[in-house]
């Protein structure tokens, strides 16, 4: 992997973070008038027909086999179903601040659940794991101490950290093989149809409240959904490991904070601003290579 790629990579990868993290409140707006269901199907349905016109843009071609991307867009898509409708349904009983932690926990998850498919981790990616968690404690401090009580809402977000983190090592498994944008697309299909499939049998959607919710539907399933999410995917097929990339996606609750300090004239705790820092270190002790010091014995 050349360096430009390896940048390229992790460039996608935190402008992702950027985009999830500016859209939380477009996710919980959007639940005023429908349900958590309706409103996954209606933006990932968005998701689908953007990242399809992509399709048709791109010109060139590729050898992707038709059987691994079936398979891949539908594993992907129902990691992506599990952990959108956990973290949705949560949204409904618990605070942001508490959503915001709980999800981000999945920087944890991922090198823990790497090691059941045989993934090393060195000694400095576990450093800035534990710095990432540390960072994330401060950073959503307030928003714990605001609900100190466990609801069934932290249940649902906590639930949906596992999925999360498989939905990343899905991701890394199956973007060395298929194209990116064609997997994007796909598992968007899937989750529209799971997500819809739900709605239509616990929910009662209407058309006037979807359309009346079409600001927060359209910039989480556009930005959010087809944007994002596709940037996830090719971010991935050029970054050395899933760790490194979960802890580049938890800055959203970074930029989910800078956002909210920024548009909405929020102000930052003390405790906040140096979980921003400890969180920005992470991700530099992260990209330490494990052979650095055995570098420098050999000279």
């Amino acid at each position: 992997m050349t360096m430009n790629q390896f940048l390229l990579g992790n460039g996608a990868l935190l402008l992702t973070s950027f985009i999830w993290g500016s859209a939380f409140v477009a996710q919980v707006t959007g639940m005023d008038l429908i349900g958590p269901f309706t409103f996954s199907a209606s933006r990932c349905f968005l998701s689908t027909l953007f990242v399809l016109a992509l399709i048709f843009l791109q010109k060139e071609k590729d050898d992707t086999k038709m059987k691994d991307l079936l398979f891949g867009g539908i594993a992907c898509g129902l990691f992506l179903f599990l952990g959108s409708s956990c973290q949705q349904v949560g949204l409904q009983y618990t605070t942001a601040g508490k959503t915001s932690f709980i999800t981000s926990l999945y920087i944890v998850l991922v090198p823990l659940l790497g090691i059941f498919f045989k993934k090393k981790v060195n000694l400095f990616t576990w450093m800035a794991v534990f710095l990432g968690t540390v960072g994330l404690y401060l950073l959503a401090m307030s928003g714990l101490t605001e609900g100190a009580n466990i609801n069934k809402g932290d249940f649902f977000v906590f639930l949906g950290s596992f999925f999360w983190a498989g939905h990343i090592l899905v991701i890394d498994y199956f973007t060395k093989k298929v194209n990116p944008i064609k997997l994007s697309c796909l598992q968007f299909a899937v989750t529209t149809c799971l997500a819809a499939f739900v709605a239509l049998s616990i929910e009662t959607p209407t058309l006037p409240n979807i359309f009346a919710s079409w600001k927060s539907i359209a910039y989480a399933g556009i930005l959010s959904g087809g944007i994002a999410y596709t940037l996830q995917i090719v971010g991935q097929k050029h970054t050395t490991n899933t760790t490194l990339a979960s802890l580049i996606l938890s800055l959203e609750s970074v930029f989910g904070a800078i956002a909210g300090f920024i548009v909405l004239h929020e102000r930052l705790k003390p405790s906040e601003i140096l979980g921003c820092i400890i969180m920005f270190i992470a991700i530099l002790v992260a990209q330490i290579p494990s052979d650095l010091f055995q570098k420098k014995k050999g000279n």
